[in-house]
């Protein structure tokens, strides 16, 4: 929540405090004495479920696995939400109360004892200001301990609506500034509880269309965007739940520094993935030279794919003679043509269309095979003939060297790997040096700038032919029995009273099947590339390329997307200069822009000359308003061009951020090139050492890349001006590793320092 709150200067006594902390506690106690009851039920009808004997008919078993399903994800809910289940309260000017949590509850007489903070009914505990209270007189947060109230704090919205002795026991020094300056933990924490006015705004907006979220350093961009999500799936439970949200983070570090958060709010069904892991079997670490990456992010590549595609879909010069039991046929040339013309007039993709060309070429050969043996009026027997030329080895060569069933993987690396295939895939698109950009060996890693290319293949090709009629006969066999689990699922709903907001019948449906087994959404997308989600979040938006943006499109046809980033920290090559550059290919006229303007993450002290240096480049972009000024001023350390000169720098700044802040978490940021190199090395073995005992599992040594997302209690940057000079964005890649601290920030160097940071 926002400001500083009201202290004891507006009339509380310590002793009133005291008294109203233990009032929310016996509250709280009640709370989870419900939630102790909700669980112990849940546990009891799971039991009987297990114990009892199941019926043999697979009725009886679906309405058995449904009922398991739905007490075993509830259970899994109330496990992910039992921290900090309440928050807050908000006091009415009408002298109602309303107790604001993770998720909703209500007594045995359905009377609301706790509002989901998702709902309408919470929205006034994050955007009632003074100005416009809303009807609301108080707003108070409570601080927590497993089941224990630690704390009260209180905003005075109206004091009209409150009577004298509800106003003597106003206190708190500010939830907010509280939360800013806690140690982090490496792990990103919701912020459910302190949600801003502009940020909640963003949460609750329309779920049509691209929401952009443009915001600088530590505005919360990457916690709004996860928090809408969990929004949107509760409000939108029936539209989006059963096809589920993506989530596309840059980096398996940043995945796991969010993984807890929507768990915590009470959503699970959703997919995380960096943009290297986007397409299934593959996972894609390897990078790019940068004019390597610009150039397949570009456009024009997916012209010169299609191209590639379709020169795999060869003519045929002169006739090809084929003996089959002693009669001579022979695959004609016009045949050929006709045959793909026929096949590309489908209009589906490559493997599918490869039906239609085999299936006239093959009416072609049986016509010349039937004429041969005289036998060309016997329909039965033409189709004998079809099937003796498809079991010939001689016509299942000879027509597959002109239209080959393909996989994106193959097709891809052969591609590459080919020079005189390259050229004439490229010829007319791009020049013959970017052309020699592309080569490489076969059998290559693939890289992250690879995978919307895959994607791109796999979306021209389609399917491996070789598995579709058995893909058909399993998609009809899963359809019977999905609508038979939905069927049971909504019986399950209506006889067990659960609110539709936690759980749909598509949902249920999910957990199970007649067989017993199950697989969530996550788990049924998360292999499946044609899967469509009902929502995507992609951070770090500013970093996707144009071929990846097609690639995220094609996940989300509606379009629906919550697209968070800076422009000003753009550091791929390939990355955006401006939104709609951006997004005018895949969502034109369908896009629009929000901004977050209150950096909550890094101090002012810190951010002055972190900006300064981003503004001396040339870089202008509207920043954020720090909300405090800080405690620390940046500290400057030069030491000599000698790796254990540098080392001994940067441990002595660990030394003394520890030492000041009692603890906490610590990052050591490089240039991307040296994240690997000697100093970084000697870094991590130093922490080994016993005297850095404590520290050793608190201090991340990281790349640029690596930090983004990110923040730290205390940051050590070293070599700024290598970092600047290490890529053409260089001065991006400094302005985000400057401002990852929440308290103290460092820089080591020797040489000059960039422009800007003098100030320091």
């Amino acid at each position: 929540m926002g400001g500083d709150g009201v202290g004891d200067a507006a009339g509380g006594t310590q002793s009133a405090t005291e008294r109203e902390v233990s009032l929310e506690q016996s509250y709280v106690d009640v709370l989870y004495g419900r939630l102790d009851d909700i669980r112990a039920r849940a546990e009891k009808t799971l039991d009987d479920l297990r114990r009892s004997s199941s019926s043999n008919t697979p009725a009886g078993r679906a309405e058995k696995d449904a009922f398991d399903a739905l007490h075993t994800e509830r259970l899994a809910q109330l496990g992910a939400v039992e921290d900090r289940l309440v928050f807050g309260r908000l006091d009415m000017t009408g002298g109602e109360r309303r107790y604001v949590g993770r998720i909703g509850m209500s007594d045995e007489g359905q009377q609301q004892m706790l509002v989901d903070w998702r709902a309408p009914a919470a929205a006034a505990f994050y955007q009632a200001t003074a100005a416009s209270p809303g009807g609301v007189a108080r707003r108070r947060h409570l601080a927590t301990r497993g089941r224990t109230v630690t704390g009260i704090d209180d905003e005075l919205l109206d004091a009209s609506g409150l009577d004298a002795a509800d106003l003597t026991t106003v206190t708190g020094d500010g939830a907010l500034m509280t939360a800013l300056t806690e140690h982090r933990t490496g792990k990103m924490r919701d912020i459910v509880a302190t949600l801003q006015s502009e940020q909640d705004e963003i949460v609750r907006a329309p779920l049509t269309g691209v929401l952009v979220v443009q915001g600088g350093p530590g505005t919360g961009k990457t916690a709004v965007a996860l928090h809408r999500a969990a929004y949107l799936l509760y409000t939108h439970r029936e539209r989006i739940a059963k096809s589920g949200v993506l989530v596309v983070g840059p980096s398996p570090v940043f995945l796991r520094y969010i993984e807890r958060v929507l768990p915590s709010l009470g959503e699970t069904g959703v997919v995380l993935s960096t943009p290297g892991q986007i397409f299934p079997s593959v996972e894609a670490t390897a990078t790019d030279r940068p004019e390597t990456a610009v150039l397949k992010g570009d456009l024009r590549m997916a012209r010169v794919i299609r191209d590639a595609v379709r020169q795999r879909q060869l003519l045929l010069p002169k006739p090809v003679p084929i003996t089959l039991d002693g009669d001579q046929i022979a695959l004609r040339p016009a045949a050929v043509a006709e045959a793909r013309s026929r096949a590309r007039q489908t209009g589906r993709p490559h493997n599918e269309a490869r039906t239609t060309f085999v299936k006239h070429l093959l009416d072609d050969l049986a016509g010349q095979l039937a004429r041969s043996r005289r036998l060309e009026n016997d329909p039965e027997t033409r189709l004998d003939l079809a099937v003796e030329l498809r079991d010939s080895v001689d016509v299942r060569r000879e027509i597959n060297l002109r239209w080959m069933p393909l996989s994106a993987e193959g097709f891809l690396d052969k591609l590459f790997s080919d020079a005189k295939r390259l050229r004439a895939a490229t010829e007319g698109k791009l020049s013959k040096v970017e052309s020699r950009l592309l080569l490489r060996e076969s059998g290559s890693p693939w890289t992250q700038a690879d995978v919307p290319l895959l994607d791109e293949v796999a979306e021209l090709i389609g399917p491996d032919v070789t598995a579709t009629a058995t893909a058909a006969r399993e998609r009809a066999r899963a359809a019977a029995e999905r609508a038979e689990a939905v069927r049971y699922a909504q019986g399950v709903l209506q006889m067990s009273g659960e609110a539709s907001a936690m759980m749909t019948a598509d949902m249920l449906a999910d957990r199970f099947d007649s067989s017993g087994s199950s697989l969530t959404v996550a788990e049924r997308a998360r292999d499946d590339r044609t899967w469509t989600y009902g929502h995507i979040v992609v951070d770090e938006a500013q970093e996707v390329s144009p071929m990846m943006w097609r690639t995220l499109a094609r996940r989300v046809p509606s379009r629906s997307m919550t697209v968070v980033g800076d422009l000003a920290q753009t550091s791929s090559a390939a990355g955006a200069d401006t939104w709609a550059g951006a997004l005018d290919s895949i969502a034109k006229d369908r896009w629009r822009m929000a901004e977050l303007t209150v950096n909550y993450r890094t101090p002012a002290k810190i951010m002055g000359p972190a900006a300064a240096m981003l503004v001396a480049t040339g870089i202008s972009v509207r920043l954020p308003e720090s909300a405090r000024e800080g405690d620390w001023d940046p500290v400057l350390l030069r030491t000599a061009d000698e790796p254990g000169a540098v080392v001994e720098a940067v441990l002595s700044a660990v030394r003394a951020d520890d030492e000041a802040l009692g603890g906490g978490q610590f990052a050591v940021i490089l240039a991307r090139e040296e994240v690997t190199g000697e100093v970084s090395e000697r870094v991590r073995k130093s922490l080994l050492a016993p005297e850095y005992a404590s520290l050793a599992e608190r201090v991340s040594v990281l790349s640029v890349d690596d930090v983004k997302g990110l923040e730290y209690d205390a940051v050590t940057v070293v070599d700024p001006a290598g970092i600047i000079a290490a890529s053409a964005r260089g001065a991006s890649d400094l302005y985000v590793a400057l401002t990852r601290p929440t308290q103290r920030l460092t820089v080591v160097h020797h040489g000059d320092l960039p422009e800007g940071l003098g100030q320091v």
